[in-house]
């Protein structure tokens, strides 16, 4: 055990260091010249009566969110931690990896069962709202595939943790480490490609002036277009979005059908300059790389948490399953400020090569106003889990 503590120390180090240095390089400190500028007042952008909608719809979608959060984390600890699960875990079936796969489906499922009551809340939330419009039995069907896939990456991730420590007992955090960031590239890979089209389909955008919009900025910007694509979202949502996902071979940046039907060509051309501006900097990538090697530091202090517990046996499997859920919960404030910081990047890009911050803002409140967000929101929990700049702060890019 002492040997094997060694190793995870050495390995969370390692990558710790290598994280913090890929950061230091690759992650834009200082995205906005001249510094981010304050938010603007709320009441420059939007009514009394939007925010008030916005912050009730808001605060009621934000704590069935904070419940389940708690509740999932309460169910997966009180398993980790009682003897008779981990004795049912050891006790299953079948070869061990049919009963590490067992493990985490069980476990899985009782924390889905345990937190349905909240998805099930939230989602008559957000019909009540106008915010969409699909089928009870659409979304039934989400929420299995859902699932279905953090079963299939949590079973692959104890595979991983479980086979390598019957291989090598004492260095298996350092394999296990090396194997997990190879998994987050090869994921972020396949992505686009196996998962995306599991919840959307896709279609090219067809000719006309958006797609010669999108052509003429990709090349403004120097941005190489494998495609460019229409997604069926509005039979989920009636909120406006668009993205970038994968790299090399299969970067593609996805327009939100409605986004292409309701939205005036020129906030259009906003969204598209903004998620070509990650394209040309190669945000996937970076995000790659990062996640890469947090992921082989969450391996190393895996190794030193687990201590004298033996990571060769099933019965760790409800163990794992708790700390990837409670170190993914923690780690969040790191990805999600770094991921404020490269959308505002892509900001600035979009705004100077549009050269319309007018469309800009307009763009901005649509966006706000369509998915009710809240302009204010609490500064703890935009610090923990907002990804993206608030409306205010982005408003204020624009005008500055």
């Amino acid at each position: 055990m002492i040997a094997q503590r060694r190793v995870a120390i050495a390995v969370t180090v390692v990558a710790t260091g290598v994280f913090v240095l890929l950061a230091a390089l690759l992650v834009p400190w200082s995205p906005v010249p001249g510094g981010t500028p304050d938010p603007v007042p709320v009441g420059d952008v939007l009514t009394s009566t939007e925010v008030a909608r916005a912050e009730q719809f808001t605060g009621v979608l934000r704590r069935w969110g904070w419940a389940a959060t708690a509740v999932n984390l309460l169910v997966v600890v009180l398993l980790a931690l009682s003897a008779r699960v981990r004795r049912w875990a050891g006790r299953l079936p079948g070869p061990w990896w049919v009963q590490v796969l067992l493990a985490v489906a069980g476990v899985e499922l009782v924390a889905r069962v345990a937190t349905l009551t909240f998805s099930v809340l939230s989602r008559r939330h957000v019909r009540a709202a106008g915010l969409s419009d699909q089928a009870w039995t659409g979304f039934a069907r989400d929420l299995v595939v859902a699932e279905a896939l953090d079963i299939v990456v949590t079973g692959l991730l104890a595979l991983v943790v479980v086979g390598c420590a019957r291989r090598w007992r004492r260095a298996w955090p350092a394999v296990v480490a090396g194997l997990a960031a190879g998994l987050v590239v090869a994921g972020s890979f396949a992505y686009p490609l196996v998962v995306e089209p599991l919840f959307n389909d896709f279609a090219p955008l067809p000719d006309g002036d958006l797609r010669t919009g999108v052509l003429e900025l990709a090349e403004a910007e120097g941005v190489p277009v494998d495609e460019v694509l229409v997604a069926d979202a509005s039979r989920r949502t009636t909120t406006l979005n668009a993205y970038v996902s994968g790299f090399a071979g299969s970067r593609r940046v996805v327009l939100y059908d409605n986004l292409v039907r309701d939205v005036p060509r020129d906030e259009a051309l906003s969204v598209v300059a903004h998620e070509l501006a990650h394209a040309r900097h190669d945000d996937v990538l970076v995000g790659t790389v990062l996640g890469a090697s947090g992921a082989a530091a969450a391996v190393g202090l895996l190794g030193l948490v687990l201590g004298r517990r033996r990571a060769d046996d099933p019965a760790t499997v409800p163990t794992l399953v708790a700390l990837l859920a409670v170190g993914s919960l923690l780690a969040l404030p790191v990805q999600n400020g770094i991921s404020r910081t490269i959308e505002l990047r892509a900001d600035v890009e979009a705004l100077r090569v549009t050269e319309d911050p007018e469309a800009f803002v307009d763009l901005q409140r649509r966006l706000a106003l369509r998915s009710l967000a809240d302009p204010t929101p609490p500064a703890w929990s935009h610090w923990w889990f907002g990804s993206h700049p608030t409306l205010l702060v982005r408003v204020a890019l624009a005008r500055s």
